[in-house]
């Protein structure tokens, strides 16, 4: 089959990246924004240009249940069936102490991070399924490390939420592992994206680059190459992983 892959939160940084690097490998695509459609476009256009059969973009919150069968509608419509999805949106907030973060945060910050990749694999799952008449695929989720670190009085619901990736990825990798979907998860380090700005610290990628084992912060393309190597036939026998791309931090 020709391989078929939805990427969220594809506009920019990691998604994007692994955008480019699946139209090299003649991957289609369906690439999911939140907001700004002019990112979006510049990325289907630049992956047309880099071999991709197709390229098309559909908006959407992914906390919203409407909005996700809408994305997954879209595929359906537009694209050959879906073999790959990557569950790369996510948001940050402000750097917070727990006790200073509002109830609404929260519930936003476990919507889109925690519900909405889970609501993303369960669309997936129904076109991938052999049980329910696909062809199988490949599910990678995209955690942090923060799991780890915690990461105290920055986004310490940012990193539970992520805790919560790596609980799903486990579990579901041996919920569907016979009905041909392979289920992994890369957690990558400080990488040099645009979220931190949304977190008021544009710089922290530079700012940390000092503290860390290779004295840099991760490119996109860096993170994107594990991705898409765990999408690959290449690691066909690997389900329930979980991969750290974090430079040795």
């Amino acid at each position: 089959m020709k391989p078929v892959t939805l990427i969220t939160g594809a506009s920019q940084g990691i998604g994007a990246a692994c955008a480019r690097l699946l139209a090299r490998q003649g991957h289609s695509l369906l690439i999911h924004y939140a907001a700004h459609a002019d990112l979006a476009l510049a990325v289907a256009a630049e992956c047309l240009r880099l071999g991709a059969p197709q390229a098309v973009i559909a908006q959407g919150d992914l906390a919203e249940e409407t909005d996700v069968l809408r994305l997954f509608e879209e595929a359906d419509r537009s694209l050959p069936p879906l073999t790959g999805l990557v569950n790369n949106a996510g948001i940050i907030d402000r750097t917070a102490r727990l006790e200073d973060m509002s109830a609404a945060r929260l519930q936003r910050m476990m919507a889109v991070n925690v519900v909405g990749p889970m609501l993303c694999a369960k669309e997936a799952i129904r076109r991938m399924s052999w049980r329910h008449g696909g062809h199988g695929g490949v599910i990678v989720n995209v955690s942090s490390s923060a799991v780890r670190s915690g990461a105290p009085a920055m986004y310490v619901d940012y990193a539970a939420s992520k805790g919560a990736i790596d609980v799903l990825t486990q579990g579901l990798a041996k919920e569907v592992a016979a009905d041909g979907i392979r289920v992994c998860a890369v957690r990558p380090g400080i990488t040099d994206t645009g979220i931190h700005a949304t977190g008021g610290e544009p710089d922290r990628a530079t700012r940390l680059a000092p503290t860390l084992p290779m004295g840099r912060a991760a490119q996109p393309d860096e993170v994107a190459q594990a991705i898409v190597w765990l999408l690959s036939d290449a690691a066909s026998y690997t389900a329930g992983a979980i991969l750290d791309v974090t430079g040795g931090r």
